[in-house]
């Protein structure tokens, strides 16, 4: 039997205005997963759906939904879950965002060929057509994410896909820890970087360091709203799973790094914003830091470590 979702749903202050291409409607899709990945994709459509339902036109769902995190450990048994693209789970968010007429941003375990996997990113047309896929370049690895073990690091490079109701740039989870890809993304046109989530802490650690992370979390993609004068919209997922408890708080920012939408802490939830696609450009006149970069003083940035040599004290 499916479990029944409960979501808080949340508006941003201009949630109330007409809808249109120019002003193009998010929803975010924070769920707590089960350990049947049947089951949290059935609990992904139905939120799917009920997005499309309240208007809808963007919907992203958190980082690797369809099943747990289990970058915790090193085991065999994830990869089976892994899937191809395009695959029967593609196709079926594809009738999906068909049927319902809206553009579907999925984040997904990849098997591209026998012993590679990538953590991928899908983005399905509103005609249900796949426009493509971003796999995610930085892979982390620390005490309770193992990622390595389990990913390829993409090498197709950034990707930023140009649909009918804006151009999406799309980050997934570690790769929002690098302003880099922000401002690549942005550079190549993006309206909204979209960053899908696993983020929480241990949780006999969550009450201690729960509010400082998720903080620190929060003021780095609202700094990367502002440098780059695009929207961020972050997807995490929610509930314990083992020992992490993952602590929901999905939300949006508008160019200027104002929160205008968030999730609940513990619940399922929805969290829906309208993006206005047409102040970006009037922001960018008042904050141009476009206009303004060096880019001839930046050729040391692909440096791996910038040595510099100290000052010879014998001179006079």
């Amino acid at each position: 039997m499916l479990r029944v979702c409960h979501y808080k749903v949340t508006h941003s202050p201009q949630s109330q205005r007409y809808f249109s291409t120019a002003m193009p409607k998010l929803a975010l899709i924070q769920l707590k997963a089960h350990e049947d990945p049947q089951i949290n994709i059935q609990n992904t459509k139905k939120a799917i759906e009920r997005a499309a339902d309240s208007g809808a036109q963007i919907v992203c769902t958190q980082e690797l939904f369809s099943t747990q995190y289990f970058c915790v450990n090193q085991s065999a048994e994830p990869f089976a879950h892994a899937e191809v693209i395009p695959g029967d789970l593609s196709r079926n968010l594809g009738q999906l965002a068909a049927d319902l007429g809206i553009i579907i941003v999925a984040s997904m375990f990849e098997k591209r060929t026998k012993g590679m996997y990538h953590n991928t990113a899908i983005v399905i047309n509103t005609d249900g057509t796949l426009m493509g896929k971003y796999r995610k370049i930085h892979i982390p690895q620390d005490s309770n994410s193992d990622q390595k073990y389990y990913f390829t690091q993409g090498e197709d490079g950034y990707q930023v896909f140009d649909t009918k109701f804006g151009k999406l740039g799309i980050l997934i989870s570690w790769d929002q820890w690098f302003p880099e890809a922000a401002r690549i993304n942005a550079l190549m046109g993006a309206d909204i970087i979209i960053y899908p989530n696993s983020l929480g802490c241990l949780s006999d650690e969550i009450s201690d360091k729960g509010d400082a992370m998720h903080d620190t979390w929060q003021t780095v993609l609202r700094t990367h709203a502002i440098t780059n004068g695009c929207y961020i919209a972050a997807i995490n997922r929610v509930g314990i799973e083992g020992d992490i408890e993952f602590w929901g708080r999905s939300f949006v920012s508008d160019h200027g790094g104002n929160i205008i939408a968030e999730g609940h802490e513990m619940e399922d939830s929805i969290v829906y914003a309208d993006a206005d696609l047409e102040a970006i450009a009037e922001h960018r006149c008042h904050w141009p830091f476009f206009r303004d970069r060096r880019i001839d003083t930046y050729d040391r940035i692909s440096e791996r470590l910038i040595e510099v040599e100290p000052e010879d004290e014998s001179k006079p």
